[in-house]
């Protein structure tokens, strides 16, 4: 699937989606996905950096208050408008620009102290380029975090197993190695049951731990650290589906990496 096609997907979603987020309904990302990865993230005050995937910009501008000077990139047009308008609204400072992550972005080389990414990079079909780029962009000693769905566990065969009683007692993983492309039709879990909204659209591209691994390496990158959270006890309590993915499988993957 190109990139056109992908940012047509995210179009169709943009409204809804940032509706949803900043209501409230992404409790993954809210209670679980951002919290562990704002704890992998090493002081960003200070420093240029770029979001790859940044969306309607809700954690661009998290990573603006904490003082970096941040520039956010996304291929989806109506995403970034929604980020423009926030920012027009409330200025931090952000530079948000209509690009792909795996194409040369329009900044010069070496621009850049960090590049972050979050739950984007599984959503584009050129991991490799991605890992170029961030290359690219980086200065020498500037590192690279991004996130995703733990590609071991988050399979195209995933289903959870369940007793007699309906209680879920494991996950069956299947078809790893199968990287067809398929797009994904979902709505936030949350949402009111009642509510008719349509489904979102999400494309995916299914790769293996190998895949990301060997991109990040392959282009000069030093991995630093291979992170893979659980939900907090406090996160599976507020949230009772969360404890599926503290006790029975893993849900995100966070690599941290250096350009020498």
């Amino acid at each position: 699937m190109p990139d056109v096609d992908v940012a047509k997907h995210w179009n169709d979603n943009a409204d809804q989606w940032t509706q949803d987020v900043r209501a409230g309904f992404d409790v993954y990302r809210d209670r679980f996905t951002f919290p562990a990865f704002l704890d992998a993230l090493p002081p960003i005050s200070g420093l240029d950096v770029i979001d790859f995937g940044c969306g309607e910009g809700t954690n661009t501008r998290v990573f603006a208050r904490m003082g970096a000077r941040v520039t956010g990139i996304d291929l989806s047009p109506q995403m970034i408008e929604h980020a423009r308008q926030t920012e027009e609204a409330d200025p931090l400072g952000i530079r948000y620009h209509v690009t792909s992550y795996s194409d040369h972005c329009g900044m010069p080389d070496a621009s850049y102290d960090a590049v972050l990414s979050t739950m984007a990079l599984m959503d584009g079909p050129d991991l490799p380029g991605a890992m170029r780029e961030a290359y690219r962009l980086l200065r020498p000693g500037g590192f690279i975090l991004f996130s995703v769905l733990h590609p071991c566990f988050i399979t195209p065969g995933l289903g959870w197993e369940k007793d007699a009683n309906g209680r879920t007692t494991g996950l069956r993983v299947a078809r790893y190695f199968d990287r067809s492309t398929f797009t994904e039709h979902w709505r936030f879990g949350d949402r009111p049951k009642d509510e008719e909204v349509l489904p979102f659209a999400v494309p995916r591209f299914p790769r293996t731990m190998g895949d990301y691994i060997n991109a990040v390496a392959s282009v000069g990158f030093v991995i630093a650290n291979i992170g893979e959270p659980q939900p907090s006890l406090a996160a599976c309590e507020a949230t009772p589906r969360f404890s599926r993915w503290r006790d029975l499988g893993g849900f995100l993957l966070l690599v941290t990496a250096r350009r020498p």
